[in-house]
């Protein structure tokens, strides 16, 4: 005898193929829902000795001011912290809750952090992993760093350009910011 599909809907009938239709969208949902890994690195120098720059960056409240958008920030215990972070993907807004975690310290050279984030009334997550290494360049430092963040759900289905433009742009006002704070007259400058 066939399969029971047959008997209750004969294959020329349309509601036995509008049928296999619905059960194949629905297998393929989480296909459609990708996730986007992005990876960035790159260098900033900075007039000032690597200890201070350490100091400066193992710093939440001061590195936080360095990043567009943050605010709200909570210390947690020594290493762990939590934020909100406002910013605009393209034609939309979004606000994070995110937790960081200072994961890896090792004066002067190496700081690491784990961040994971969700945007607030969007579906998604936000996790990054972010690595920074720091090299005595005679009086200067050049801190070299690098991310890799994860995002899923509506932020993870927006388009590779555009994600990769605002990261770009965060990147940009990050390294301003750095920079400033530690050239002459700035927040982090030698006295």
């Amino acid at each position: 005898m066939g399969s029971i599909c047959p008997q209750i809907y004969p294959r020329n009938c349309g509601l036995w193929r509008r049928t296999l239709s619905v059960v194949s969208s629905q297998r393929s949902r989480p296909e459609r829902e990708r996730n986007r890994v992005l990876k960035f690195a790159g260098e900033i120098k900075v007039a000032a000795p690597r200890e201070a720059v350490f100091k400066a960056l193992a710093d939440a409240p001061f590195f936080a001011s360095c990043i567009e958008g943050v605010r709200d920030l909570k210390s947690i215990d020594a290493t762990h912290f939590d934020a909100v972070m406002e910013t605009r993907i393209a034609y939309m807004r979004f606000n994070f809750k995110v937790a960081v975690e200072m994961s890896r310290l090792a004066p002067p050279e190496e700081i690491e952090a784990k961040v994971e984030g969700t945007p607030l009334g969007v579906v998604g997550r936000l996790t990054a992993i972010a690595s920074t290494r720091l090299v005595e360049d005679g009086a200067e430092t050049v801190i070299r760093y690098a991310i890799d963040a994860t995002l899923t759900g509506k932020l993870g289905s927006m388009g590779q350009p555009v994600l990769k433009s605002k990261a770009k742009d965060m990147e940009k006002q990050f390294t301003e910011r750095i920079v400033a704070a530690f050239a002459p007259g700035g927040s982090r400058a030698a006295s």
